[in-house]
């Protein structure tokens, strides 16, 4: 009797291993490529929201990208991709030339591919479902609009990645909506070196008023302390994309005009959901998802952060522009 229930039980097992490794190997898997490394700040982000959907919806994504910027790394990153023929394609596109052989490629093959961050303009031309992210002219636009009515005159637009066309929309965008004078300033992609250069420029030409930097940490945060250490009496407003605790904390003491919040978390969290839901049940969204540009000015900053005085920060408030719905 003892040795026909071991057996029974022995046999329970193996047929409950089989049906692990089964689930194991049916488990759908995803791959991300982008052009950001999850060590910055912003794709941590990104790669958290893949993360917790992966987690949520029983999936496995890898994610993947350059130790740098590097548009030909990404490139073989991707086509390495496409031949292992995941389950589905996640990628960012700064700039299409660089990407669209393998994104079609992947197209081709029947892999569903969905673009993330940079791409909103060219997604479906290369053959994306949709895209999740923001519209980079318009939110460019907004921030110039935005500091045109705070008043500003001579802008300088900081661009960190020379080569993604996404930061090149973000400041045609910002020349559009600001109507002034806009220099499109590089600078290296290195947050000390960054400053430096803000903080000469600033001090070679004092009609200077506005910085927009198109990186919270690379050139955001630098930016902010440069315009600090100005001498007494000369105002110059900051604003920058993205959102980092030092920017919310500047923002909410008053020390930068604005940032543009273009919800990383949900750039990762939602292709994951969206391709998952598209393998189990056939749905998924017919036009690209918005997540940004989030305008988080002085009281937004402050109800982030839970500080009492939100309330009285209300009254400052500038109106906050029209944003236009992003194309692609």
């Amino acid at each position: 009797m003892i040795l026909k229930y071991v057996r029974l039980l022995a046999a329970a097992f193996v047929t409950i291993a089989l049906l692990g490794a089964a689930h194991a190997q049916d488990k759908l898997r995803f791959v991300m490529v982008t052009h950001g490394a999850a060590s910055d700040k912003f794709w941590a982000m990104v790669k958290d929201g893949a993360d917790r959907a992966a987690a949520a919806m029983d999936v496995t994504v890898d994610y993947r990208a350059p130790e740098t910027f590097d548009l030909e790394e990404m490139k073989m990153l991707l086509t390495a991709a496409v031949e292992e023929k995941p389950d589905g394609l996640i990628v960012s596109i700064p700039n299409a030339d660089a990407v669209a052989a393998p994104i079609r490629a992947a197209v081709d093959a029947g892999i569903p591919v969905i673009t993330i961050n940079s791409g909103f303009d060219v997604s479906h031309s290369l053959g994306a479902l949709l895209h999740v992210g923001q519209s980079e002219y318009e939110a460019g636009r907004v921030a110039g609009d935005t500091m045109r009515k705070l008043g500003g005159s001579k802008a300088l637009c900081v661009n960190h990645e020379l080569g993604n066309v996404g930061l090149d929309l973000r400041c045609k965008g910002f020349i559009d909506g600001f109507a002034g004078s806009v220099e499109v300033m590089p600078v290296d992609a290195d947050a000390e070196e960054a400053g430096e250069a803000i903080a000469d420029r600033l001090a070679e030409d004092t009609g200077i008023d506005v910085v927009l930097t198109l990186s919270a940490n690379v050139a955001g945060e630098p930016a902010i302390a440069a315009a600090k250490s100005l001498a007494e009496g000369r105002k110059v407003r900051v604003a920058t994309f993205d959102v980092t605790d030092a920017v919310l904390n500047a923002v909410a003491d008053g020390e930068a005009a604005f940032a543009i919040d273009q919800q990383p978390f949900l750039q990762g969290y939602l292709p994951v959901e969206f391709l998952t839901l598209l393998h189990r049940y056939k749905v998924v969204p017919v036009s690209n998802v918005s997540t940004g540009p989030r305008l988080i000015t002085l009281n937004q900053a402050r109800q982030r952060l839970g500080r009492s005085d939100a309330a009285e920060g209300a009254a400052e408030e500038a109106k906050p522009p029209e944003i236009q719905p992003g194309g692609g």
